[in-house]
């Protein structure tokens, strides 16, 4: 049972980094054609909010699947996700920040992809 839960973490870390793309992507988008609404989504507590979401919910999914099929690539790509993640909070609000973002968002989602294929193949889905 607790290895059978693996799978499902790590679907709705991709899930979530799937609504991560859609939500900087609606952010751009929203700054350009209304200020007021983009000030909401654009809010570093907003932003700081969703990187601890995905640093606790990658630790989770990521080092649970590393313990149960002993592959560190998704782990050290998910990680790698989180850095560039975490390293565009430090950027100004503009596409560079969009853009890191949803390249960190993209490594994250492939880390957890891996982790998810790794606990298939070891039988754990």
């Amino acid at each position: 049972m607790y290895a059978r839960s693996l799978p499902s973490l790590d679907r709705l870390g991709i899930a979530l980094s799937g609504l991560c793309v859609v939500h900087c992507l609606a952010t751009s988008v929203l700054l350009a054609l209304m200020s007021a609404a983009g000030g909401v989504l654009g809010s570093p507590i907003f932003h700081e909010a969703g990187l601890l979401l995905a640093i606790v919910l990658g630790a989770v999914a990521l080092g649970r699947g590393a313990v149960a099929h002993g592959l560190l690539l998704p782990v050290a790509i998910g990680s790698l996700g989180l850095g560039v993640m975490a390293g565009a909070l430090t950027l100004p609000h503009d596409s560079s920040e969009t853009l890191a973002t949803i390249f960190g968002v993209a490594l994250l989602a492939g880390g957890h992809w891996l982790n998810h294929r790794g606990c298939a193949e070891a039988g754990l889905a």
